[in-house]
């Protein structure tokens, strides 16, 4: 695990609700795909369903970091591409089981018209930085 500073409120911005502003690391950085609510073979967890479609996600995403010899205290940038913005609380319930409020990574969010199949609600990409 890399050692990580977590910056939520730099002097002169605005306090970070459920993220920090800035995160600072040393270490090999790993990048994380997009993910999306399919399981291990391939199938769609929870159609219309973006609490069910984030729990998949997370545990997907803690299989990529973890091929990587990482894990979420290693994450310092979520990105989230939702297609409704009204989806974030059942993500962030989601996230909650992966990481903790005190060690939440820089994140952004945006809301986009489509994913790359329509049954898809939301999709998450992951930087992470790992000790060398």
């Amino acid at each position: 695990m890399s050692e990580l500073t977590r910056i939520p409120a730099p002097d002169g911005v605005a306090p970070a609700a459920q993220y920090s502003h800035v995160v600072l690391g040393t270490g090999r950085f790993v990048a994380i795909a997009g993910q999306v609510a399919l399981d291990e073979l391939g199938r769609l967890a929870g159609e219309d369903d973006p609490a069910a479609q984030a729990r998949q996600v997370f545990e997907n995403l803690r299989r990529c970091l973890a091929a990587a010899g990482a894990g979420f205290d290693d994450v310092v940038k979520l990105t989230y591409f939702v297609t409704d913005v009204a989806h974030l609380p059942a993500i962030r319930a989601a996230r909650a089981a992966y990481i903790p409020d005190d060690r939440l990574p820089a994140s952004s969010a945006v809301q986009v018209a489509a994913l790359v199949r329509p049954e898809f609600l939301l999709e998450v990409e992951a930087f992470a930085v790992v000790a060398e």
